[in-house]
């Protein structure tokens, strides 16, 4: 198990006999990282939410379809800098969708300076809108530095917070020297034992440029799509499903750096043999296709897309998981990159995965794992069900 002691940013000056080439290691606290998420202009209205809202998104992928709330589990999101009224938005946003409370708690690391807070918005009302029993713990970050950054993520899982899911909205372009921040997140255990699923977004494929953290081999890499729902609401049923169709938003490249772990060589090995390929799966996140969230640095209602939403909604579906897994007296995925492959190299793939085969961005879709919607959007309510029964 990994305290936060051993997480801590002094990890940074560790020795070169602890961590190999450590001397050559870049300065985390001279990287910054960048959000993934950006408001519609064009669609936001204060008073009245635009895009997707939570009925629809649920109804598209199957969540209305699952029992579990997130009940007993914790989801940590974190963010760079502090949103001061991160509490008072996700209390708007829960009553007015007529969601449950959600149980949300704000932790500093250091003094966050005050900024819009848009990336806490956009994770702790996704969260709350598809694990609604959940515990939330939004960790903010001193600054946008990646070392503040990693301090931050390590501060999510360990005691006394213990996710057992960590969001990451942000990311940076892959850099010489990343393999050296993977231990932030390979086998981290929470500060009760269990094991931790870190997801981060893509970003975008437009430049042909990867970025970390998605790229490390120990973190799920999140892409987008652009979604179509199938009905208007109201939904004739409630139970009813609401997809119609996805085509690739954003999606990823190979990775110069990282290596190509084991469970990917073989969806991967059209596009490389040796090094890792992101993204690993996808759901909506195009500006188009986004989703209403409340932040009143904005005036109220937005309209949100990027990867840092379908990284934040992929968050949830895990802890869905991670609850239905501990009421069977099961732990936490151990291992959830290698299931979710195993799966797509399957009879179960088509009943579990959405095969997104249109669009791109620079990352054509094509049958199967592609470079722009990996293994594809999720079926959750099959999915769902699948993971549970994983014996890890």
């Amino acid at each position: 198990m990994k305290t936060l002691a051993a997480f801590s940013i002094l990890l940074l000056a560790v020795s070169v006999s602890a961590i190999p080439l450590m001397a050559q290691a870049p300065d985390a606290s001279r990287l910054y990282v960048h959000s993934t998420v950006s408001i519609v202009p064009t669609r936001g209205n204060p008073t009245t939410p635009t895009g997707i809202v939570p009925v629809q998104y649920k109804a598209a992928y199957g969540f209305n379809r699952l029992p579990n709330q997130g009940q007993g589990q914790t989801i940590g999101v974190v963010v760079a800098y502090d949103a001061p009224n991160i509490q008072s938005d996700l209390a708007a946003y829960a009553s007015y969708f007529h969601l449950a409370p959600c149980n949300l708690q704000k932790v500093m690391v250091g003094n966050p300076a005050q900024r819009d807070g848009l990336d806490a918005s956009v994770g702790v009302e996704q969260a709350c809108a598809l694990a609604p029993q959940a515990n939330i713990v939004l960790v903010e970050a001193n600054t946008d530095s990646l070392s503040d950054m990693l301090q931050a993520i390590a501060v999510a899982s360990s005691s006394p917070y213990n996710a057992t899911v960590v969001s990451i909205a942000y990311a940076l372009e892959e850099f010489a020297g990343e393999r050296q921040f993977d231990s932030y997140f390979c086998g981290v255990h929470n500060g009760n034992g269990q094991a931790v699923t870190f997801l981060a977004p893509t970003s975008s494929c437009s430049g042909r440029t990867g970025v970390y953290p998605a790229a490390s081999p120990c973190v799920l890499a999140v892409g987008g799509t652009s979604l179509g729902l199938s009905t208007p609401l109201p939904l004739p049923n409630p139970l009813s499903s609401d997809y119609g169709f996805e085509s690739v938003w954003n999606g990823s490249v190979v990775s110069p750096y990282e290596p190509q772990p084991a469970w990917q060589s073989q969806a991967c090995s059209p596009y490389s043999t040796t090094n890792r390929c992101t993204p690993d799966i996808t759901a909506d996140a195009d500006l188009n296709t986004g989703v209403a969230i409340y932040d009143t640095s904005y005036g109220g209602w937005i309209e949100v897309g990027g990867d840092g939403v379908s990284t934040s909604d992929w968050a949830a579906f895990f802890t869905l998981v991670n609850s239905v897994r501990a009421g069977q007296g099961n732990g936490p995925l151990s291992q959830p990159a290698a299931d979710l492959y195993a799966i797509y190299n399957s009879s179960d793939y088509a009943n579990d995965f959405h095969d997104i085969r249109s669009g791109g961005n620079g990352c054509l879709a094509e049958p199967g794992y592609d470079l722009g919607s990996g293994i594809g959007s999720y079926q959750a309510n099959n999915l769902y069900s699948t993971l549970a029964a994983e014996p890890n």
